[in-house]
C-alpha cells in the first residue's frame, strides 16, 4: 500500500469522526443527556475502570501518529542533478527533463517498445534511474535492454556529465489479443 493511498485512509477515517462528532453535538443527543445538560457531569470525569485499556489505545494512536508524520518526507523521486560544468562549479538539471529527454529517446530509438516511463531517484551526487518499458508482442527483450543500455544511457549520461547512471529495467510484454476466426 502506498503512502498516498494510507494518506487518503487516514483523512477520510479523520474527517467521518469529526464529521459524527460534530454532528452529534449539534444535535445534542448523543452521547449527552440532551440540551440543558453538561458535557461533562461529576461522576464523568472520572477515570473509566479500565484506564491502562485507555491510555493503551492513545497510545498506539501516538506511535501511529509519529509514524504517519515521519514517513511524509520520504519523496519517490529526485527533483534535479547536480551537474558539473568543467570550470569548478555545478549546474542543476530538472530531474523531470531529464526523465522525459530519457523517455523520448527510448521511444524513438528503441524499435519493440510500446511505452516507457522513467523515474529519477537516488541521490543528487549519485542519480538513478527506473525504467518501466511495455513492449509490443513482437519484440526481443534482449535486443530492448541493449539498444537501453548502449546509445541511451550513453547519451544520458554524456549530457548530464555523470561517469555512472545506475539503471533498472522492467521489461512487461503487452498481451497480444487472439485474433477471431470465422
Amino acid at each position: 500500500m502506498s503512502l498516498g493511498t494510507v494518506n487518503r485512509i487516514l483523512l477520510a477515517l479523520l474527517g467521518l469522526a469529526l464529521l459524527a462528532a460534530g454532528a452529534s453535538v449539534l444535535s445534542a443527543s448523543w452521547p449527552f443527556g440532551g440540551r440543558d445538560e453538561p458535557l461533562l457531569t461529576p461522576h464523568g470525569r472520572d477515570w473509566p475502570a479500565p484506564w491502562w485499556a485507555v491510555l493503551a489505545g492513545l497510545g498506539v494512536c501516538v506511535l501511529l501518529a509519529l509514524w504517519w508524520l515521519l514517513s511524509q518526507p520520504r519523496r519517490a523521486r529526485l527533483a534535479a542533478v547536480l551537474v558539473d560544468t568543467g570550470d569548478g562549479a555545478f549546474a542543476v538539471l530538472r530531474g523531470r527533463a531529464l526523465e522525459e529527454a530519457v523517455a523520448a529517446d527510448v521511444q524513438e530509438a528503441v524499435a519493440g517498445v510500446a511505452r516507457c516511463r522513467v523515474t529519477l531517484r537516488g541521490r543528487r551526487g549519485a542519480p538513478a534511474l527506473r525504467v518501466a518499458l511495455e513492449l509490443e508482442p513482437h519484440a526481443v527483450p534482449a535486443d530492448v535492454l541493449a539498444a537501453l543500455a548502449g546509445p541511451v544511457l550513453g547519451r544520458a549520461r554524456t549530457s548530464a556529465a555523470l561517469a555512472a547512471l545506475a539503471t533498472e529495467a522492467r521489461l512487461h510484454v503487452t498481451p497480444r489479443r487472439a485474433r477471431r476466426v470465422t
